[in-house]
């Protein structure tokens, strides 16, 4: 039975996608005063198999990032603070540590790209206060408060001389302004070629976390082959990456060697442990950084973040919220026609 009678809702934006992404875009532009609603299925979403890292230090070194793609990490984490209290979002810890493994080759990319840290040698282990992170259950409930969520299936999308079409299992609803932040999932029926040809950029990543009652660490730990991190009254182990798998069904074998690097590098004699293994499947582009910006007339992305969606969630929201308002793109690096 539908949701809506008719007429169809008009909303000022209709965001599709409940991810990291698609809630931060949809909790910007309603601060800016805009009628929003989110069309989502419901359910587990790659955001919340995640850690919510908030961790430009650490990820930039992990993956040897250029100085001009750390400058989009570190923009993005300075952008949380304000957005956290503004949304209501838990942004907390400000030590991060890596033991073990490479880490003085880290360190010193830390220190060429000028990130905060400090390396002691003699206990192989690189430490900073730049990173933070989130708790993916709290966050996503933060920033779909006050919001209009449609749990719903989105199925097609069309454009006429009223704006956006979006027909949903529950019904249709309408927007001058479009959001397309459907992580992997395949193209849209009814989006022009632009649009069609911006989602075709996007391959799946698939991560496995295990979710633990027990706190085993009062701050971000990370080392080769695992980290483990605090998370509400427990605690997080991640995590893989294992580009072009779109399974939702763990791998026992892979979460097992995810559990036995983080006892390695915890120094710790494996003990019974009750985990919750997940896995879920991200969207990431050829350059691993997210696609944001205006692509069509009234249609926006948010797309493609890889690993790093809450790190990069508040920009990309401020970047999709500037471009409804026909505001200059305030980082264009992560503008969609770079890969067009």
């Amino acid at each position: 039975m539908p949701l809506f009678n008719s007429p169809e809702p008009s909303f000022d934006a209709v965001v599709i996608g409940a991810g990291a992404l698609g809630l931060c875009a949809a909790a910007e532009l309603r601060r800016r005063g805009r009628r929003v609603a989110v069309v989502d299925p419901g359910g587990v979403n790659a955001s919340a198999v995640a850690a919510g890292m908030i961790a430009p230090a650490m990820e930039c070194v992990i993956d040897d990032l250029s100085p001009e793609a750390a400058g989009v990490l570190r923009r993005a984490r300075a952008l949380w603070p304000v957005f956290a209290e503004a949304t209501g979002v838990r942004l907390y810890g400000d030590l991060a540590e890596w033991r073990g493994g490479n880490v003085a080759e880290l360190a010193s990319r830390m220190k060429t790209l000028g990130f905060e840290h400090h390396y002691d040698a003699a206990s192989a282990s690189l430490t900073t206060h730049e990173d933070a992170k989130v708790d993916p259950p709290q966050a996503l409930a933060a920033l779909a408060r006050g919001l209009t969520v449609i749990e719903a299936q989105a199925q097609g999308v069309s454009l006429d001389g009223q704006g956006w079409r979006v027909e949903t299992t529950a019904g249709a609803v309408r927007a001058d302004h479009l959001i397309l932040a459907t992580g992997a999932d395949p193209a849209l029926e009814g989006l022009p070629p632009e649009a069609r040809a911006t989602v075709a950029c996007i391959t799946p990543i698939r991560g496995q976390i295990g979710l633990v009652k027990e706190k085993l660490v009062d701050h971000v730990v990370r080392g080769p082959g695992a980290y483990v991190a605090p998370m509400g009254e427990g605690s997080v182990i991640g995590a893989t990456m294992e580009p072009g798998e779109r399974s939702v069904v763990p791998d026992a074998a892979r979460c097992e060697a995810m559990l036995m690097a983080a006892w390695k590098m915890l120094d710790q004699t494996p003990r019974p442990l009750t985990i919750d293994w997940r896995a879920g499947v991200r969207g990431t582009t050829p350059d691993g950084l997210p696609m944001a910006g205006q692509v069509a007339s009234g249609l926006h992305v948010a797309l493609g973040p890889r690993r790093n969606g809450w790190l990069l969630g508040p920009l990309v929201g401020a970047v999709v919220a500037d471009a409804t308002e026909g505001r200059p793109v305030a980082e264009p690096t992560l503008h969609p026609s770079r890969f067009l």
